[in-house]
């Protein structure tokens, strides 16, 4: 499917809130089966946006933390500039005893 093709279909919301987002919607965005979706909307605005929310393990929630996030960028840009050092694991046991 092309990345930029928008798929819309028609929802109706009960009187309880309930959607059922349409199948081709769905489908478009890889929704199988049960999902936790976020809802967004501006106040007084005509448009509501669904996402689909990712859930992660408590114990592994630090890594998603902004903080860690930026490290992990800043680490992946120095492995491209080529700002690595390359020793066997017996030398990096001998490093790290060291720290």
């Amino acid at each position: 499917m092309d990345k930029d093709r928008v798929v819309e279909g028609i929802a109706k919301v009960n009187d309880r809130g309930a959607m059922t987002i349409p199948a081709a919607v769905r489908k478009a965005i890889g929704m199988n089966g049960e999902a936790l979706v976020v809802t967004s909307a501006v106040e007084n605005g005509s448009e509501i946006l669904i996402r689909v929310q990712v859930t992660v393990d408590r114990d592994q929630a630090w890594f998603w933390t902004p903080e860690w996030q930026a490290e992990e960028k800043a680490s992946a840009k120095d492995f491209r500039d080529g700002k690595v050092t390359r020793m066997s694991a017996d030398d990096f046991s001998k490093e790290i005893a060291n720290w």
